[in-house]
């Protein structure tokens, strides 16, 4: 594993990390290396939790026989969720009947995801102990689950958080042994992109950062010269 305190000029530093971590679905077949598993699931393990109890754990599905057979248990969820979402959002209605629209973009990235779910060379599924439910149980999670991402992004690989895991969750714990009193709070599939990071397309600072009262202006709160914006997500039949 590579020391942990240690950090090479060629690697990504922190803040452009932060500004150029896309969410990727779209992965080759390669495999991640044990080293570099090992050292974003180090990454992960050094997140804060609840008291510092550190109640996550991570069950990391390769190419064994369980998870062989998870991964095409989640598939079919993940093609089911998409199907749902993709009707009920209205992806390919409005703007969506254009192919070269975002919406119609989208539509095609996450049917090529779901369609080739099998294939994804690592699925971590991060799970936290249950002892006060909802989003308090969530905050000794998820910051793992980012610093997971942002170390994958460092080593040259990508990943995303996803819930579609839930259409299927009964079986996937029998399947699996993971007990009842964790929570699968998500799946995250990993490998090496098919395309790029870059820098991300956001809202503006304006519209999500507010000081002082509830959409009280932040003259402070300024995005970096060169920012792209994104605009707000695809609204059910637009």
């Amino acid at each position: 594993m590579r020391e942990a305190q240690v950090v090479s000029e060629q690697e990504l530093s922190l803040l452009a990390g932060l500004a150029s971590t896309r969410s990727i679905r779209r992965y080759t077949e390669d495999p991640i290396p044990d080293d570099d598993l090992n050292t974003i699931l180090f990454s992960a393990t050094r997140a804060p939790t609840g008291s510092n109890r550190q109640d996550f754990r991570f069950l990391v599905l390769r190419d064994g026989a369980v998870a062989a057979e998870a991964k095409a248990l989640l598939g079919k969820a993940f093609r089911e969720g998409w199907g749902q979402k993709r009707a009920g959002d209205g992806y390919d209605k409005g703007t969506g009947a254009a192919d070269d629209s975002p919406k119609a973009r989208t539509a095609r990235a996450m049917q090529q995801f779901v369609d080739n779910f099998e294939l994804t060379p690592v699925v971590v599924l991060p799970c936290v102990q249950v002892r006060h439910g909802g989003i308090q149980d969530g905050a000794s999670i998820y910051p793992a689950v980012q610093n997971m991402l942002l170390a994958a992004r460092a080593l040259g690989y990508g990943g995303v958080l996803t819930g579609w895991h839930r259409l299927v969750e009964d079986e996937l714990r029998q399947l699996t042994g993971i007990p009842e009193e964790f929570a699968i709070a998500g799946v995250v599939p990993l490998g090496r992109p098919q395309g790029n990071h870059g820098p991300v397309r956001r809202r503006p600072m304006a519209e999500l950062v507010f000081d002082d009262t509830w959409e009280g202006q932040a003259p402070w709160a300024n995005d970096p010269p060169g920012t792209r914006f994104a605009g707000r997500a695809p609204n059910k039949i637009n």
